[in-house]
């Protein structure tokens, strides 16, 4: 996989992000070791978690995908083969100075590493100024800790004025951004969002890349929903445009051989902006099935007709 510049952070990635939220939810020690192991045989560069995952399952209180990937970390000896992204802001405390310091370090110990390659702000923490927020960030980058700060989930508003904070206060900069896009979720991404990342030169990488599985075709009736914990939270789509999209989709497939997900896939890359999406695996099948989009070049129509639909 040939690599790109992200954005102005100085990291360079491929086309792919392995999402690790599965990591030490559903999949186990075995099954997580065999996707990543894969994930760095097939030239695979980074992997994007977060502190919450999976605060949100019975049992758990946060930090189990770094804790899974750390381990895998440590028995690969694959540290200089990756880049690590991981986020604060989604757990008590949000993006208080004091929280964001706790909060790298809480990282670091279990991902079991001196380093993080990119650190977001995993959403806007209005009650607090954004000032202290670049300055705690800005403490983490002096010392060497990260190397790199993005932003999720801020809208084109806020983003624009914390770049404008950095510039006056001489802070680091957001140099990555990480919004939901895929065929059924644009609008958090196009339109003002878009164009601020591309004339801040802002990399962007992208997450629910797959509408949470719905884009795979996994789902395609009521009777579906219980195929996956997830199912609920795809319901959605059978009400609405998913039905049309899937159409389209097939249609697609039969024309070029690709499968669903990698259709999907494609389309998030070829959006203007956009460096890299985000999608999970669970086995080594569906990572391999999931990295096949890089070898699908969408044409032009099919572009446009998977946009209408």
């Amino acid at each position: 996989m040939t690599e790109s510049a992200l954005g102005q952070s100085g990291l360079s990635i491929r086309p792919f992000v392995l999402g690790g939220n599965v990591f030490g939810m559903t999949a186990g020690r075995d099954a997580s070791f065999a996707v990543l192991d894969r994930f760095v045989e097939l030239g695979g560069g980074m992997i994007d978690t977060a502190d919450v995952y999976s605060a949100w399952v019975p049992g758990h209180k946060g930090g189990e995908s770094e804790s899974m990937i750390g381990a895998w970390l440590k028995e690969s000896g694959a540290r200089d083969r990756v880049l690590i992204a991981t986020k604060v802001g989604m757990m008590p405390g949000g993006l208080k100075p004091d929280r964001i310091r706790e909060a790298a370090q809480g990282s670091l110990d279990r991902l079991g590493t001196d380093v993080i390659d990119l650190y977001f702000a995993h959403k806007d923490d209005p009650d607090v100024p954004l000032d202290e927020v670049l300055g705690a960030f800005a403490e983490l980058v002096d010392t060497g800790i990260v190397r790199a700060i993005g932003a999720s989930n801020y809208s084109a508003e806020r983003l624009a004025e914390a770049l404008g904070v950095a510039d006056e206060k001489g802070l680091p900069r957001f140099t990555a951004m990480q919004p939901e896009l895929n065929l059924l979720d644009r609008d958090q991404y196009e339109g003002p969002l878009q164009k601020l990342c591309i004339d801040e030169g802002l990399g962007v990488i992208t997450y629910f890349s797959l509408a949470s599985g719905y884009l795979s075709g996994k789902y395609r009736s009521a009777d579906d929903l219980g195929k996956s914990p997830r199912g609920a939270r795809v319901k959605p789509y059978l009400d609405g445009n998913g039905p049309a999209v899937l159409a389209v989709m097939d249609r697609i497939a039969a024309e070029t051989g690709a499968t669903l997900s990698q259709i999907a896939l494609a389309w998030v890359a070829a959006q203007p902006g956009v460096t890299a999406p985000i999608a999970s695996a669970t086995t080594v099948e569906q990572l391999d099935e999931l990295l096949g989009s890089l070898d699908l070049e969408l044409s032009e129509e099919h572009q446009a007709a998977l946009s209408a639909a």
